[in-house]
């Protein structure tokens, strides 16, 4: 994420990163680990488990958090969240890809289709005048959705998986 953040940062979007670690458990994870050399982003700890507990990911009698991440737009609305379990991370690519996508619906109202990147078409509200339901198709195609790019890259991720897998 630390890598990432310039791009967060130009869109507006302040990162804060919480666990229910203390300061001085963050201040040492800091100092020792390599990857967070030169480290940007703000760290909060939540001692209290009050934050982890609101956001649904206490691991209650633990005092440890799940792997979360929340969108919350200027209206103070969680749009997008995301939460796995500790062996398994998130991706800080569809993270910003999301990131854009809310902030473009906001502004424009309009809605971000699956797998929608800037300069894709996007849909018109769903309305009672023209129900969306069954009409998809006359405004994106499978192509819009998804593109070659994203074939190849899955392509190659199930292969390099079952390679690793067996």
């Amino acid at each position: 994420m630390n890598a990432a953040l310039p791009f967060f940062k130009e869109l507006g979007v302040e990162v804060l990163a919480v666990s229910t670690d203390t300061k001085f458990s963050h201040k040492r994870f800091v100092e020792t680990e390599p990857l967070l050399k030169d480290l940007k982003l703000t760290l909060a700890s939540d001692p209290t488990l009050e934050v982890t507990k609101k956001f649904g990911v206490l691991i209650e009698g633990a005092g440890l958090a799940l792997r979360g991440r929340f969108l919350i737009n200027p209206d103070g609305q969680i749009v997008a969240e995301e939460v796995q379990s500790p062996p398994v991370g998130r991706s800080v690519k569809e993270f910003l890809r999301q990131v854009m996508a809310h902030q473009y619906a906001y502004k424009t109202g309009e809605v971000c289709p699956a797998n929608w990147k800037p300069g894709k078409k996007t849909l018109p509200v769903n309305t009672d005048i023209e129900p969306m339901t069954g009409n998809v198709g006359k405004y994106v195609t499978l192509e819009d959705l998804i593109d070659e790019n994203d074939v190849k890259e899955m392509k190659e991720m199930l292969e390099k998986f079952k390679e690793i897998s067996k």
